[in-house]
């Protein structure tokens, strides 16, 4: 019989251990993660008296899935335009807790005489927080949903992306060079070259992907396609120098902003839960009982430095970035701890040679305690803001309440600085993509080109059809925002203006030009004054065609309906208003959906019927119905029980309305004994009047209010009654009625005989 392979013996042991004491932490109400973490350790090398896991680069290979999976899923659950609407208060909340805490990590490195290396980069491994576990603890203490846990959520992702920054930063003092040199800025251009990429690209092909192949998937496709989608950038990620979890996160993020999301969400959970739990155990496995007694004290000194340093420095930075003071020490207080970046820093101060071997062992020990300690500091926040409260002065906490961005009171916009922010932020999305282009071509079309054609003329294919893909981009860059509302209202206000408004078109220009004249550099042999005028006609004809126009119009349009597509799927399911509602709140006239009752009067009657506009001057937007939202139904549309009525009207108008469909429903039957049905056997007599006559001709169902079942003919079954036959003397049917109908039968029809069942 073929041997085991060790890996299917770790993951045995590992999952069986794991499912033990996850059992045992359930019962007394803890978090799961603790339980991961507690597995870990018992599963672990260095626990001599239980049996230990064989390999463990497979372990951590599989806790790199985790990570992966863990950050994918935390992009499906939150998405970026949650940050982008929260504005600056995020960015200045994670600059002072990275300054602050770097601040603690190097002074506590100096107090135990470390070496200058070794405080560096413990300050940048004290500074960044957890996002895989703190999103595991507000999972298991169902605090996800929080206003609060949304903007911990901001922050971390945000730390995340400026943890690559920072390694960036960490190598270049490490080598001795100023930190301050190209090096880094290149580095934070590539970071937001690529973000911007991801996501633009994303956001406009994987949602048009799902949307061609939806009626091919089903629940088993969609798991393969995401968790392809997911590894597939995870993979490009690493290539072009950032994590794997770090794409993984993108692609989650670009499948938030799909219909699909939900539905993905819960097939990657169980996917998620497995090698999330991976991941945790293998934290615990890297304790060490042997470094947490020789560095005992460093490691106390330290987890004290994250969690008193995070509740107050992390605290003030949520209170600066403007939250209230509660919702700041709920943020504050969940970030003590630090997690998977932490280690990553660590390991690259090890591969440089500049840090102490001791120092990657003391951060994991100090990261497992911070990590269980997570969920009580999370719970601990509330008790000690009710206390500070209790001991503050009012007008202090008033005073910190007021600091918040949140509670200010702003003027009317300043148009001018709206208009250039999103004229800038236009340049700057269009001119990525344009590069994006430009060097795919050059990269990868071109080498195909010089294959097939002459060189001159495969230089000239390429800078046609490249000019061609990005002149969309172009013109958008150009022409958008010149008619917008801040445009003309600045254009309208004062002719000062209007020559600094043209110089923002000029210098678009001129920037589009930069592009054309580029390619054309690369593609052709002539002068500069040459290639500069022929640029300049190439962009004035980008401008003027109509058919790029269109062409721009219908990627931004496509761009735009794939960002909001969630949305629209929330407005069609009813679990969101209408956007057009702001505009009739001006008007004093909301929109607002009623239920139809089970039991309503107006079930089986159409709207024309109901009258609804002349008797409450209500208008019916939309049905929803069985997840189908019928959108302006004519007059001739039946209510249903359990239709859901998007109305518009007045608060009063809608008030009467509602009161109107609670209160018009069918009475409670007084009379409830005497409907109960009864089945008789009649036997059809000489004299009786229904002889001759058709089943319908007789009036039985119509008149009678009762129901033949069928006709006794001395076989087993009885027979089904055709509709078209005649009764005939003899005959004998089994009718189904109530009490007083079946009275009412049996005098009218005259039967020989009668036998009640």
């Amino acid at each position: 019989m073929a041997e085991i392979p060790a890996m299917i013996q770790d993951l045995a042991l590992i999952l069986m251990v794991a499912g033990i004491v996850t059992l045992v932490f359930k019962k007394l109400k803890q978090p799961l993660v603790l339980g991961y973490i507690v597995a870990g350790f018992l599963v672990s090398p260095h626990m001599p008296y239980t049996a230990s896991v064989v390999d463990m680069s497979n372990i951590h290979l599989w806790a790199d899935i985790g990570v992966m999976f863990l950050l994918f899923s935390l992009g499906l659950d939150f998405s970026f335009k949650k940050i982008l609407k929260m504005g600056a208060s995020p960015i200045i909340s994670t600059i002072s807790i990275i300054f602050s805490m770097s601040l603690l990590g190097v002074v506590a490195g100096h107090l135990f005489h470390w070496s200058r290396m070794d405080c560096i980069f413990l300050g940048g491994m004290l500074a960044m927080s957890s996002t895989t576990i703190i999103y595991k603890a507000f999972d298991d203490l169902g605090l996800r949903q929080q206003q609060f846990a949304g903007m911990v959520m901001s922050v971390l992702i945000l730390e995340d992306i400026l943890a690559i920054v920072m390694m960036v930063m960490l190598s270049a003092i490490a080598s001795g060079n100023n930190p301050d040199s190209s090096e880094m800025l290149n580095s934070i251009m590539k970071i937001v070259f690529f973000l911007v990429l991801w996501l633009v690209v994303g956001i406009f092909a994987v949602p048009l992907f799902l949307r061609k192949v939806r009626r091919l998937i089903n629940s088993e496709v969609l798991l393969i396609v995401s968790l392809g989608l997911c590894c597939g950038m995870a993979v490009f990620s690493s290539k072009v120098g950032f994590s794997s979890a770090f794409g993984a996160f993108i692609m989650g993020s670009i499948l938030a902003e799909t219909i699909e999301a939900e539905r993905i969400e819960k097939l990657v959970d169980p996917v998620k839960n497995l090698f999330g739990a991976i991941f945790f155990v293998s934290v615990g496995m890297l304790v060490d009982p042997r470094i947490l007694v020789e560095y005992a004290v460093p490691i106390v000194c330290l987890v004290l430095t994250i969690i008193v340093g995070q509740a107050v420095f992390g605290s003030l930075a949520f209170l600066l970035g403007g939250e209230s003071l509660k919702a700041a020490m709920r943020c504050g207080f969940s970030m003590a701890q630090i997690g998977e970046f932490s280690f990553i820093i660590a390991s690259l101060g090890l591969s440089l040679g500049v840090i102490g071997d001791f120092l990657y062992p003391v951060v994991v020990a100090v990261s497992v305690i911070t990590t269980f300690l997570t969920p009580y500091m999370i719970r601990l926040a509330l008790p000690s803001y009710n206390v500070l409260e209790r001991h503050l002065p009012k007008r202090l906490i008033r005073m910190m309440n007021h600091l918040s961005m949140n509670q200010t009171t702003s003027n009317s916009p300043n148009k001018w600085k709206k208009l250039l922010l999103q004229m800038a932020m236009n340049v700057v999305i269009y001119s990525i993509l344009s590069i994006a282009v430009i060097i795919m071509m050059f990269m990868f079309f071109q080498p195909l080109m010089m294959e097939l054609l002459n060189p001159r003329y495969a230089n000239v294919a390429t800078g046609l059809i490249t000019i061609l893909l990005i002149a969309p981009f172009l013109r958008a860059m150009v022409m958008k925002k010149n008619r917008s509302e801040e445009f003309k209202a600045l254009w309208k206000e004062s002719n000062r203006n209007r020559l600094p408004l043209l110089f923002t078109i000029l210098f678009r220009m001129m920037i589009a030009l930069v592009f054309v004249f580029n390619i054309l550099q690369h593609v052709s042999t002539f002068g500069p004054a040459i290639m500069l005028t022929v640029g300049m006609v190439v962009v004035m004809a980008i401008i003027t065609s109509r058919s790029i126009k269109r062409r721009s119009i219908l990627l931004e349009r496509l761009f735009v309906n794939n960002l909001r597509s969630r949305d629209i799927e929330a407005q069609v399911h009813g679990k969101k208003k209408p956007l057009y509602e702001g505009k009739l709140l001006d008007r004093d006239i909301h929109i607002a959906d009623f239920d139809v009752p089970y039991n309503s009067l107006w079930m089986g009657h159409t709207l024309k019927q109901l009258n609804l506009g002349r008797k409450f001057g209500v208008h019916i937007s939309s049905i929803l119905r069985g997840g189908h939202r019928l959108n302006i139904p004519d007059g001739d549309y039946i209510i249903f029980p359990g239709d859901r009525l998007q109305a518009i009207g007045s608060d009063e108008q809608l008030t009467k309305f509602g009161a109107a469909i609670e209160s018009e429903l069918l009475g409670e039957d007084m009379e409830m004994e005497k409907r109960e049905m009864k089945l008789r056997q009649i036997v059809i007599g000489a004299d009786s009047p229904f002889i001759g006559k058709t089943l319908q001709e007789s009036g039985i169902r119509n008149r009678y209010s009762c129901m033949v079942v069928g006709m006794e003919e001395g076989k087993e079954n009885l027979t089904p009654m055709s509709p078209q036959r005649k009764f005939t003397e003899g005959d004998i049917i089994w009718i189904v009625g109530e009490e007083e109908s079946l009275e009412q039968l049996l005098k009218g029809g005259a039967p020989l005989a009668q036998d009640e069942r």
